[in-house]
């Protein structure tokens, strides 16, 4: 490749380095990670392992992520945990990070059976919370606020439900749903690692409003 072509690439690199930074100085926004808003996370009362009572003013500020899952189950369960437990083991020592597993079995699951559950897979009680209460409000919570079963359900019998979903949900720090996930794929858990750091340094915009701005 001849000098001259090297430096026309060199150039053009240059600029287009450039026009990027000045742009995500004039344009707010621009050049963040784009995640829409799914849902907004509706006012919650559980009771954590430790046996203390978790509403929504406890999770404001916090960048979490919320799951479902039972005790005694042997199918996904341990496996959503063994994943959920990196994101632990990553976030563990950041205050600005929380993971919320509920029950979908509060009859069985009582807080000292989450509590031993929890103490099993190593979870500190400051970063993940192990979460029970009364089943149809653990219910509407996860179809209502993060999206991880069809609100639909609700309309049978509470007591002839069971939700048994393999999906995460990632909340922003002002409560919002931005991301739904596949917790037993890794590759999922990798992207959703990522997610969390940009949300943590507040680098995630909501897709449609920036699209929104773009277009005026």
């Amino acid at each position: 490749m001849s000098k001259k072509k090297v430096f026309y690439i060199s150039f053009f690199v240059v600029l287009f380095v450039v026009f990027y930074f000045v742009l995500t100085k004039i344009i707010p926004g621009y050049g963040d990670v784009k995640l829409p808003v799914l849902s907004n996370v509706r006012p919650f009362a559980f009771t954590n392992q430790d046996g203390k009572l978790i509403t929504e003013k406890d999770v404001a500020g916090k960048v979490f992520v919320a799951e479902y899952f039972f005790t005694t189950c042997k199918g996904i369960c341990p496996k959503l945990n063994t994943n959920m437990k990196i994101l632990f083991e990553q976030y563990k020592n950041n205050p600005d990070f929380l993971i919320l597993s509920h029950t979908v079995d509060p009859q069985t699951d009582s807080v000292a059976r989450l509590k031993h559950y929890a103490d099993s897979l190593g979870a500190d009680s400051k970063t993940w919370w192990f979460l029970t209460g009364r089943k149809d409000s653990l219910y509407n919570t996860a179809r209502v606020s993060y999206l991880l079963d069809d609100p639909k359900n609700n309309n049978i019998s509470i007591n002839d439900q069971f939700i048994h979903t393999q999906f995460f949900a990632l909340v922003d720090k002002n409560g919002q749903v931005r991301k739904i996930c596949d917790g037993l794929k890794k590759d999922e858990i990798e992207e959703l690692k990522m997610d969390i750091d940009n949300l943590l340094k507040g680098k995630v915009a909501d897709a449609h409003a920036a699209s929104t701005f773009l277009q005026q």
